[in-house]
């Protein structure tokens, strides 16, 4: 996502490259004169110390004694002194009286002058050097005493001059510089490619940007109302949104990120499914008190980078088709009773025509008394009105699929013993399922029964529901109430969702569900037994029902 502006700055990558560059340069720049400043500074002590050694060397040789002590010192002095000069590699070397009048020079033509420069160190036995501007211009130069017999004959000065040291230090700065430019290419170039890379990361975005997109991303994720979780390589949390939360019924953001998924305290299927390194697309998994469709997506790029989660709550839209598929098979039984009722009108009707209009009125008789049997045999045992209704309901489901349903004589659940906040869609989903669950097992039995207990006392409601099916393995006791276990094979729309959802209704409401093997009739089959406590109705109602 881009975010175009009138004026685009750098991005970032630029502005980085930019900086680093001036950066590596400044750097390169400062070492080198740095270096300049050092190198000259040693070059003009190493002159001194050479002029020294020369103007030392000079003085105590016997040779220079005895032509000072000669008439005429500059004949033999003059040769010798351009010929040190030459072996030592020094500019100058200059021999003169205690008195500076110069015996030697480079320039014949000022021998007999005065010597530019300090001597009175000299003059006083000190051996010196100094930096000065004579004959030959600017130059590193050092002066001695030449001694005999303890007396001081003459005086010696050797030196350097400056541009000959300049000349050297410009060599060494011309070899620094040279890789100074190499280390200044290399660093460009290094930062060019750690630039390019970045480039490539932030999409060429500058920091305005990246910024921006940071705050929209930051809205986006907590106004969506679905929950949203994202997992690093590892499988931690790296980001989860107030949807998430909510939905999976977690901490706050800050206890939950950089946390395991196996550390969330989920139920094990929904933990299996966010580990997995499979995609998930449209899983249904049960939380304590939610149904969640789940879906998962690697996040990928060349290597396992992540995953990512979206979450969306059908708790609502479970119970309403829980209550639409009811629904249907109240309209598909009513529908087979009016084609039913149909047949037996125009049985009266035949009989009628006939001339029997008494064998009609027994015939219609009866039946009315077998319907109002039925119904006065549930609503005697349970006058509740939610209860009655689905049982009358599922009455009719269950014999239009060849199993008898019953209601025991050990019901009792008068109207107006539950609490007026009990979630009655609680109940249909927790009866109901059960019902189905039991229709289903023994459909096709030899005696296909289904038996339905339903009493409540001052403190707890029970529901109570057998079959005289195959019964459940003891080995598959706990099995039975997970999403996705069944039996059977699973239809168009799957198997094993009944059972796992009144387990959740029953721990939203504290209650216990059990199951054990059916002494009815002797046939075996399951009994699946719910217990509520009714003294928590009231506070799991206000804490969010299914």
């Amino acid at each position: 996502m881009r975010f175009p502006s009138l004026t685009r700055p750098r991005s970032l990558a630029g502005q980085l490259f930019a900086m680093q560059a001036v950066l590596l340069a400044m750097v390169v720049a400062g070492y080198a004169l740095f270096t300049y400043v050092n190198d000259r500074r040693q070059a003009e002590d190493a002159a001194a110390r050479q002029a020294t050694a020369v103007a030392r060397t000079i003085a105590d040789t016997p040779s220079v004694r005895a032509a000072i002590r000669t008439p005429d010192p500059t004949a033999r002095l003059q040769p010798y002194a351009l010929q040190v000069m030459r072996d030592a590699n020094v500019d100058f070397v200059t021999i003169m009286t205690p008195s500076g009048i110069r015996w030697t020079h480079p320039d014949p033509k000022r021998i007999g002058g005065r010597f530019l420069g300090t001597i009175a160190p000299a003059q006083q036995g000190h051996t010196f050097t100094e930096t000065y501007t004579g004959t030959l211009g600017a130059s590193v130069r050092a002066v001695t005493p030449v001694t005999d017999g303890g007396r001081i004959v003459g005086l010696v000065s050797a030196g350097i001059t400056v541009e000959r040291i300049s000349a050297r230090v410009q060599g060494q700065v011309t070899a620094l510089l040279g890789v100074a430019g190499g280390v200044l290419l290399l660093g460009a170039v290094g930062t060019y490619v750690v630039n390019a890379r970045l480039r490539r990361h932030t999409h060429g975005m500058n920091a305005a940007e990246l910024s921006r997109m940071h705050d929209y991303h930051q809205a986006a994720l907590h106004a969506v109302r679905e929950g949203l979780l994202m997992l690093d390589g590892r499988y931690r949390v790296a980001l989860i949104n107030d949807g998430g939360r909510e939905l999976l019924g977690v901490g706050a953001e800050d206890e939950v990120v950089g946390r395991s998924v196996a550390e969330l305290g989920l139920p094990a299927p929904l933990t299996g499914a966010l580990l997995s390194s499979e995609p998930r697309v449209d899983e249904v998994h049960l939380t304590a008190s939610r149904v969640l469709v789940v879906n998962t997506s690697p996040v990928s790029g060349g290597e396992r980078r992540g995953t990512v989660v979206t979450l969306r709550d059908v708790t609502e839209l479970q119970s309403l088709m829980g209550e639409l598929d009811s629904e249907r098979g109240f309209t598909l039984a009513l529908r087979s009773q009016a084609h039913e009722a149909a047949n037996r009108l125009h049985t009266v009707v035949s009989l009628i025509e006939l001339g029997r209009a008494q064998e009609a009125v027994e015939f219609a008789t009866a039946e009315l008394e077998l319907a109002q049997a039925l119904t006065d045999q549930v609503v005697a045992a349970v006058s509740e009105p939610v209860l009655a209704a689905l049982l009358l309901g599922k009455t009719a489901q269950a014999n239009e699929r060849g199993v008898e349903l019953v209601v025991s004589p050990d019901s009792r659940l008068d109207d107006g013993l539950l609490p007026g906040d009990f979630p009655a869609r609680d109940l249909v989903t927790i009866l109901g399922n059960l019902i189905d669950n039991a229709v289903d097992a023994a459909q096709g039995s030899a005696r296909a029964r289904v038996t339905v207990t339903a009493y409540a006392s001052d403190t707890e409601l029970v529901l109570r529901v057998s079959d005289t099916g195959p019964g459940v393995d003891p080995g598959h006791a706990d099995l039975v109430f997970q999403r996705g276990f069944s039996t059977k094979p699973a239809g168009p729309g799957g198997r094993g969702l009944g059972l796992a959802l009144v387990r959740q209704a029953v721990t939203r409401h504290e209650g216990r569900l059990t199951v054990a093997e059916s002494d009815e009739g002797g046939e075996g089959g399951a009994v699946f037994e719910v217990r509520l406590p009714l003294r928590t109705a009231s506070a799991v109602s206000r804490g969010g029902g299914t």
